[in-house]
């Protein structure tokens, strides 16, 4: 595990994470995540950290509203937020992470469209 930073496009927000050296993460086709190009990597809440910007976080919920969608409200850029499938964890856009090269992630597919019936697939799905 190594701890890795993050943020916002403006700078606004800022967070570490620790995550393994090789991140695998999850590309997933549901109307929010395929409208903002979201890569996950989800992790416990204790491996994760808001180092600055709680006070320019909103939130937007949806649907059954387990979900947080936090966003920067000045550059609008959603870098992490609890996600409905593991409402204990984080998940963070890999996308929004210092120094990362896209060709090094291994990226998997989670079809987020059938979200009732593929949810059991995920990993350490807490539902």
């Amino acid at each position: 595990m190594i701890t890795r930073a993050g943020g916002c496009h403006c700078g606004a927000v800022r967070f570490e994470v620790d995550a393994p050296d090789v991140l695998e993460v999850r590309e997933c086709n549901c109307s929010i995540c395929h409208r903002v190009g979201f890569l996950h990597l989800i992790v416990d809440r204790s491996a994760f950290r808001l180092v600055r910007g709680e006070g320019a976080l909103t939130t937007y919920t949806f649907n059954t509203h387990v979900a947080q969608h936090t966003f920067c409200s000045t550059c609008g850029v959603k870098s992490f937020y609890v996600p409905r499938s593991h409402p204990d964890g984080v998940s963070v856009n890999a996308r929004c992470l210092d120094d990362v090269d896209l060709s090094d992630l291994r990226i998997s597919h989670f079809d987020g469209r059938n979200w009732e019936a593929n949810v059991g697939t995920l990993p350490g799905h807490s539902g």
